[in-house]
């Protein structure tokens, strides 16, 4: 189905859950909170999806996609651990982890729409215009979405503990 292979359906089936986990957090929290729960099923998903990427892509763009995005997730969970960057810490980690769902989503709306529906998908190429549309779509919410996630933080005083421990 979809011209999905079994180990494609592994890739698919492992990152899929990152997408709602990445919904809730954004949602209930503003940003991606990585020592909650969900940020722990996030970031096992994401990884299991960047790194099952290197056996399923055939765009060369692929693979520089998922190591990009498992340098950043990587980064994003990291920095909140780094003492000396203060209150620094939680902005660089809401524009990493905000970034990494970007990643997420760019690859699964594009292969969305050129492989549904099956037979006859709605992007027929990586040209469509339908599919143009849509991945700068996705770039108008990451940038909003920062701006969003910022103007929040500036106004809790980026209370990045109490966010952490919510789950």
């Amino acid at each position: 189905m979809f011209g999905i292979t079994p180990l494609g359906w592994l890739h698919t089936l492992g990152s899929l859950p990152a997408i709602p986990a990445a919904i809730y957090m954004l949602a209930r929290h503003g940003r991606i909170v990585p020592r909650s729960p969900a940020g722990q099923l996030y970031f096992i998903c994401m990884v299991i999806g960047a790194l099952t990427v290197f056996l399923v892509a055939k765009a060369p763009v692929s693979p520089i996609v998922a190591a990009v995005t498992l340098i950043v997730l990587f980064a994003g969970y990291g920095v909140g651990r780094i003492p000396f960057l203060g209150r620094a810490a939680v902005y660089l980690e809401t524009f990493l982890l905000t970034l990494t769902v970007f990643l997420l989503m760019v690859p699964t709306v594009s292969e969305t729409l050129r492989r549904v529906p099956d037979g006859n998908p709605i992007a027929s190429d990586p040209n469509s215009p339908i599919l143009k549309a849509a991945l700068a779509s996705l770039a108008a919410m990451l940038v909003l979405g920062l701006a969003a996630q910022f103007i929040h933080l500036i106004r809790t005083g980026g209370e990045k503990e109490r966010a952490d421990t919510v789950n």
